[in-house]
Protein backbone atom coordinates (compact mmCIF):
# COMPACT_ATOMS: atom_id res chain seq x y z
CA UNK A 1 0.00 0.00 0.00
CA UNK A 2 1.06 3.39 -1.13
CA UNK A 3 2.59 5.74 1.81
CA UNK A 4 1.15 9.09 2.02
CA UNK A 5 3.64 11.76 0.69
CA UNK A 6 3.29 13.29 4.36
CA UNK A 7 4.82 10.53 5.88
CA UNK A 8 7.83 10.25 3.30
CA UNK A 9 8.76 14.19 2.93
CA UNK A 10 9.16 16.55 5.64
CA UNK A 11 11.38 19.78 5.87
CA UNK A 12 11.42 19.42 9.62
CA UNK A 13 12.61 15.98 9.21
CA UNK A 14 15.84 16.38 6.37
CA UNK A 15 15.94 18.78 3.03
CA UNK A 16 17.41 15.65 1.53
CA UNK A 17 16.01 12.78 -0.31
CA UNK A 18 16.22 9.67 -2.60
CA UNK A 19 13.74 10.08 -5.30
CA UNK A 20 13.98 6.51 -7.77
CA UNK A 21 11.17 6.43 -10.42
CA UNK A 22 10.67 3.33 -12.65
CA UNK A 23 9.19 2.61 -16.03
CA UNK A 24 6.20 0.05 -16.00
CA UNK A 25 6.18 -1.05 -19.64
CA UNK A 26 8.13 -3.61 -20.85
CA UNK A 27 9.41 -1.13 -23.55
CA UNK A 28 12.60 0.77 -22.20
CA UNK A 29 12.61 4.20 -20.68
CA UNK A 30 16.67 4.35 -22.37
CA UNK A 31 18.98 1.26 -22.99
CA UNK A 32 18.94 -1.63 -26.17
CA UNK A 33 15.73 -3.09 -26.58
CA UNK A 34 17.57 -7.11 -28.11
CA UNK A 35 13.75 -8.19 -28.74
CA UNK A 36 13.31 -5.39 -31.10
CA UNK A 37 16.48 -4.51 -31.95
CA UNK A 38 15.83 -0.84 -30.90
CA UNK A 39 17.58 1.85 -29.24
CA UNK A 40 16.55 4.45 -26.62
CA UNK A 41 19.84 5.67 -25.50
CA UNK A 42 18.99 8.75 -26.65
CA UNK A 43 15.92 8.73 -24.00
CA UNK A 44 18.85 9.49 -20.83
CA UNK A 45 19.75 12.35 -22.86
CA UNK A 46 16.13 13.82 -22.24
CA UNK A 47 15.85 13.02 -18.60
CA UNK A 48 19.16 14.28 -18.02
CA UNK A 49 18.47 17.93 -19.81
CA UNK A 50 15.12 18.40 -17.99
CA UNK A 51 16.84 16.94 -14.38
CA UNK A 52 19.08 20.02 -14.74
CA UNK A 53 16.86 22.63 -16.09
CA UNK A 54 14.05 22.05 -13.91
CA UNK A 55 16.99 22.21 -10.96
CA UNK A 56 17.54 26.05 -12.11
CA UNK A 57 13.80 26.81 -11.76
CA UNK A 58 13.26 24.91 -8.68
CA UNK A 59 14.47 25.83 -5.10
CA UNK A 60 15.65 22.26 -5.68
CA UNK A 61 19.55 21.59 -5.73
CA UNK A 62 20.73 18.35 -7.47
CA UNK A 63 23.12 16.67 -5.44
CA UNK A 64 23.54 12.92 -7.35
CA UNK A 65 21.41 11.25 -10.43
CA UNK A 66 21.82 8.18 -12.52
CA UNK A 67 20.07 7.63 -15.15
CA UNK A 68 19.78 3.82 -16.00
CA UNK A 69 17.89 1.55 -18.94
CA UNK A 70 14.42 1.89 -17.08
CA UNK A 71 14.74 3.64 -13.85
CA UNK A 72 16.39 6.95 -12.91
CA UNK A 73 17.97 7.60 -9.27
CA UNK A 74 18.06 11.56 -7.93
CA UNK A 75 19.47 12.53 -4.66
CA UNK A 76 17.55 16.37 -3.92
CA UNK A 77 18.31 18.84 -1.67
CA UNK A 78 14.90 21.19 -0.93
CA UNK A 79 16.94 24.58 -0.26
CA UNK A 80 13.80 26.87 1.96
CA UNK A 81 16.39 29.39 2.46
CA UNK A 82 17.07 30.24 -1.35
CA UNK A 83 12.55 30.23 -1.82
CA UNK A 84 12.29 32.40 0.91
CA UNK A 85 15.10 34.95 -0.49
CA UNK A 86 13.18 35.23 -4.02
CA UNK A 87 10.55 38.25 -4.82
CA UNK A 88 7.33 37.79 -6.15
CA UNK A 89 8.69 38.28 -9.46
CA UNK A 90 11.40 35.92 -9.89
CA UNK A 91 8.92 33.41 -8.20
CA UNK A 92 6.71 33.96 -11.29
CA UNK A 93 9.31 33.86 -14.13
CA UNK A 94 10.61 30.68 -12.34
CA UNK A 95 7.15 29.29 -12.59
CA UNK A 96 6.37 29.78 -15.64
CA UNK A 97 9.77 28.38 -17.33
CA UNK A 98 7.58 25.76 -17.41
CA UNK A 99 3.99 26.95 -16.98
CA UNK A 100 1.24 29.09 -19.06
CA UNK A 101 0.53 31.80 -16.50
CA UNK A 102 -2.81 33.66 -16.09
CA UNK A 103 -3.54 36.91 -17.76
CA UNK A 104 -3.34 38.58 -14.48
CA UNK A 105 0.31 37.10 -13.90
CA UNK A 106 1.11 38.56 -17.16
CA UNK A 107 -0.07 41.83 -16.66
CA UNK A 108 2.38 41.46 -13.24
CA UNK A 109 4.91 40.73 -14.82
CA UNK A 110 4.50 43.14 -17.84
CA UNK A 111 4.16 46.11 -14.85
CA UNK A 112 1.08 46.68 -15.99
CA UNK A 113 -0.66 48.78 -13.19
CA UNK A 114 -3.18 46.60 -11.03
CA UNK A 115 -5.68 47.36 -8.21
CA UNK A 116 -5.34 46.75 -5.09
CA UNK A 117 -7.88 43.52 -5.44
CA UNK A 118 -5.42 41.83 -8.40
CA UNK A 119 -1.99 42.82 -6.47
CA UNK A 120 -3.65 41.00 -3.40
CA UNK A 121 -4.69 37.88 -5.90
CA UNK A 122 -1.72 38.28 -7.68
CA UNK A 123 0.38 37.89 -4.57
CA UNK A 124 -1.56 35.09 -3.57
CA UNK A 125 -1.24 33.06 -7.15
CA UNK A 126 2.75 33.90 -6.27
CA UNK A 127 3.07 32.73 -2.72
CA UNK A 128 1.42 29.14 -4.00
CA UNK A 129 4.01 28.62 -6.80
CA UNK A 130 6.46 29.52 -4.11
CA UNK A 131 5.63 26.81 -2.19
CA UNK A 132 5.49 24.41 -4.97
CA UNK A 133 8.74 25.15 -6.17
CA UNK A 134 10.44 23.33 -2.83
CA UNK A 135 8.15 20.26 -3.54
CA UNK A 136 9.98 17.14 -4.88
CA UNK A 137 6.53 16.09 -5.92
CA UNK A 138 6.10 18.97 -8.28
CA UNK A 139 9.68 18.81 -9.37
CA UNK A 140 9.25 15.03 -9.66
CA UNK A 141 6.37 15.41 -11.89
CA UNK A 142 7.35 17.90 -14.17
CA UNK A 143 10.26 15.52 -14.87
CA UNK A 144 7.80 12.02 -15.13
CA UNK A 145 5.12 14.31 -17.33
CA UNK A 146 7.40 15.46 -19.68
CA UNK A 147 9.47 12.49 -20.78
CA UNK A 148 6.11 10.02 -20.68
CA UNK A 149 4.44 12.29 -22.92
CA UNK A 150 7.44 12.09 -25.11
CA UNK A 151 7.98 8.26 -25.13
CA UNK A 152 4.50 7.98 -25.82
CA UNK A 153 4.35 10.12 -28.79
CA UNK A 154 8.04 8.51 -29.96
CA UNK A 155 6.54 4.74 -29.46
CA UNK A 156 2.75 5.92 -30.87
CA UNK A 157 1.09 4.86 -28.43
CA UNK A 158 -0.62 6.23 -25.08
CA UNK A 159 -1.01 4.90 -21.40
CA UNK A 160 1.08 4.89 -18.67
CA UNK A 161 4.61 4.83 -18.76
CA UNK A 162 5.95 5.47 -15.11
CA UNK A 163 5.18 2.72 -12.40
CA UNK A 164 3.14 4.43 -10.04
CA UNK A 165 4.56 7.32 -8.20
CA UNK A 166 8.06 7.51 -7.58
CA UNK A 167 9.82 6.49 -4.49
CA UNK A 168 11.00 8.66 -1.78
CA UNK A 169 13.62 8.08 0.96
CA UNK A 170 14.36 10.80 3.74
CA UNK A 171 18.06 11.01 4.06
CA UNK A 172 18.39 12.30 7.63
CA UNK A 173 21.91 12.43 8.36
CA UNK A 174 25.11 12.90 6.93
CA UNK A 175 26.27 9.28 6.57
CA UNK A 176 22.61 8.70 4.62
CA UNK A 177 23.35 11.39 2.02
CA UNK A 178 27.22 9.99 1.45
CA UNK A 179 25.72 6.47 1.26
CA UNK A 180 22.49 7.86 -0.76
CA UNK A 181 24.81 9.74 -3.13
CA UNK A 182 27.60 6.69 -3.48
CA UNK A 183 24.87 4.53 -4.26
CA UNK A 184 23.46 6.13 -7.14
CA UNK A 185 26.70 7.67 -8.61
CA UNK A 186 27.64 3.48 -8.44
CA UNK A 187 24.55 2.95 -10.43
CA UNK A 188 26.41 2.06 -13.60
CA UNK A 189 28.97 0.14 -12.78
CA UNK A 190 27.36 -2.29 -10.50
CA UNK A 191 24.62 -2.78 -13.40
CA UNK A 192 28.10 -3.73 -15.40
CA UNK A 193 27.43 -1.00 -18.02
CA UNK A 194 30.73 1.44 -17.14
CA UNK A 195 33.70 0.13 -15.81
CA UNK A 196 34.63 3.22 -13.64
CA UNK A 197 32.53 6.09 -12.48
CA UNK A 198 34.32 8.34 -14.62
CA UNK A 199 33.11 6.18 -17.68
CA UNK A 200 29.66 6.59 -16.01
CA UNK A 201 27.66 8.42 -18.58
CA UNK A 202 24.40 10.39 -17.25
CA UNK A 203 25.73 10.50 -14.01
CA UNK A 204 26.78 12.94 -11.61
CA UNK A 205 29.92 11.84 -10.82
CA UNK A 206 30.76 11.62 -13.99
CA UNK A 207 29.74 15.37 -14.49
CA UNK A 208 31.73 16.22 -11.57
CA UNK A 209 35.03 14.49 -13.01
CA UNK A 210 34.77 16.26 -15.87
CA UNK A 211 34.29 19.77 -14.44
CA UNK A 212 37.38 18.92 -12.25
CA UNK A 213 39.52 17.81 -15.70
CA UNK A 214 37.90 21.49 -16.82
CA UNK A 215 38.92 23.11 -13.75
CA UNK A 216 35.73 24.82 -13.12
CA UNK A 217 34.41 25.63 -9.82
CA UNK A 218 31.96 23.40 -10.03
CA UNK A 219 29.67 21.19 -12.09
CA UNK A 220 27.23 23.14 -13.56
CA UNK A 221 23.74 22.57 -12.69
CA UNK A 222 24.58 20.21 -9.75
CA UNK A 223 24.87 21.48 -5.57
CA UNK A 224 27.88 22.26 -5.00
CA UNK A 225 30.50 20.28 -2.18
CA UNK A 226 31.27 23.02 0.71
CA UNK A 227 33.50 21.30 3.22
CA UNK A 228 33.44 19.38 6.39
CA UNK A 229 31.07 20.88 8.12
CA UNK A 230 31.72 24.01 10.28
CA UNK A 231 29.32 27.11 11.04
CA UNK A 232 30.90 29.24 8.77
CA UNK A 233 29.87 26.80 6.06
CA UNK A 234 28.70 27.95 2.75
CA UNK A 235 25.09 26.45 1.30
CA UNK A 236 26.64 22.61 -0.29
CA UNK A 237 26.67 18.98 0.34
CA UNK A 238 28.80 18.95 4.08
CA UNK A 239 31.82 17.07 2.17
CA UNK A 240 34.99 17.31 0.19
CA UNK A 241 34.60 16.83 -3.23
CA UNK A 242 38.08 15.26 -3.46
CA UNK A 243 37.40 13.11 -0.06
CA UNK A 244 33.90 11.74 -1.99
CA UNK A 245 35.11 11.19 -5.22
CA UNK A 246 37.67 8.87 -3.41
CA UNK A 247 34.87 7.37 -1.26
CA UNK A 248 33.31 6.50 -4.76
CA UNK A 249 36.23 5.13 -6.42
CA UNK A 250 37.48 2.66 -3.17
CA UNK A 251 33.36 1.97 -2.69
CA UNK A 252 33.05 0.58 -6.59
CA UNK A 253 36.05 -1.74 -6.09
CA UNK A 254 35.04 -2.99 -3.08
CA UNK A 255 31.45 -4.18 -4.01
CA UNK A 256 31.60 -7.12 -5.81
CA UNK A 257 31.72 -10.63 -4.68
CA UNK A 258 35.09 -11.24 -5.10
CA UNK A 259 36.06 -8.47 -2.75
CA UNK A 260 33.18 -8.05 -0.07
CA UNK A 261 35.26 -8.24 2.88
CA UNK A 262 38.16 -7.52 1.84
CA UNK A 263 40.15 -4.67 2.01
CA UNK A 264 43.20 -3.74 0.18
CA UNK A 265 43.73 0.03 0.83
CA UNK A 266 43.33 2.54 3.50
CA UNK A 267 39.71 3.73 4.70
CA UNK A 268 39.07 7.38 2.36
CA UNK A 269 39.23 9.97 4.82
CA UNK A 270 34.98 10.68 4.36
CA UNK A 271 34.37 7.00 5.62
CA UNK A 272 36.86 7.45 8.57
CA UNK A 273 35.18 10.68 9.64
CA UNK A 274 31.51 9.51 9.14
CA UNK A 275 32.18 6.75 11.83
CA UNK A 276 31.50 3.69 9.18
CA UNK A 277 33.68 0.64 9.61
CA UNK A 278 34.02 -1.35 6.00
CA UNK A 279 31.47 -4.29 6.38
CA UNK A 280 28.59 -2.24 7.54
CA UNK A 281 29.27 0.74 4.77
CA UNK A 282 29.38 -2.03 2.04
CA UNK A 283 25.81 -3.23 3.57
CA UNK A 284 24.41 0.21 3.68
CA UNK A 285 25.68 1.00 -0.25
CA UNK A 286 24.16 -2.22 -1.23
CA UNK A 287 20.80 -2.26 0.65
CA UNK A 288 20.52 1.34 0.36
CA UNK A 289 17.03 1.58 -1.33
CA UNK A 290 14.92 -0.57 1.13
CA UNK A 291 12.87 1.28 3.28
CA UNK A 292 11.54 4.87 3.05
CA UNK A 293 13.90 6.33 6.34
CA UNK A 294 17.58 6.32 6.25
CA UNK A 295 19.87 7.55 9.33
CA UNK A 296 21.37 6.76 12.77
CA UNK A 297 18.92 5.36 15.01
CA UNK A 298 18.88 8.68 16.99
CA UNK A 299 17.37 10.47 13.81
CA UNK A 300 15.07 8.44 12.99
CA UNK A 301 13.66 8.13 16.43
CA UNK A 302 13.54 12.21 15.78
CA UNK A 303 12.09 12.33 12.58
CA UNK A 304 8.99 10.17 12.92
CA UNK A 305 6.92 12.88 14.34
CA UNK A 306 8.01 15.45 11.56
CA UNK A 307 6.71 12.16 9.28
CA UNK A 308 3.54 11.62 10.65
CA UNK A 309 4.77 7.69 11.90
CA UNK A 310 5.00 6.01 15.05
CA UNK A 311 7.13 2.79 14.27
CA UNK A 312 11.12 2.93 13.36
CA UNK A 313 11.40 1.56 10.47
CA UNK A 314 14.01 1.52 7.06
CA UNK A 315 17.90 1.45 7.52
CA UNK A 316 19.38 2.06 11.16
CA UNK A 317 22.90 3.57 10.19
CA UNK A 318 26.17 2.91 12.84
CA UNK A 319 26.74 5.47 15.23
CA UNK A 320 29.34 6.84 16.72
Amino acid sequence: MAQARSSLISLDATPYYHCVSRCVRRSFLCGHDDTTDKSYEHRRGWIEKRLLALSHAFCIDVCAYAIMSNHYHVVLHININKAKTLSPLDVAERWLAFHQGPLLIQRFIRGDKLSEAESESCMNIIEVWRERLTSVSWFMRLINQHIAAEANREDKCTGHFWEGRFKSQALLDEKALAAAMAYVDLNPVRAAIADTPEQSDHTSVKARIESLKSEDITAPSLFPFAGNPREDMPDGIPFRLMDYLELVDWTGRQVRDDKRGHIENGLPPLLSRLGFDTQSWIRTCTKIERGSIVGAESAVKAALPHLNRQRMSGIRLPYR
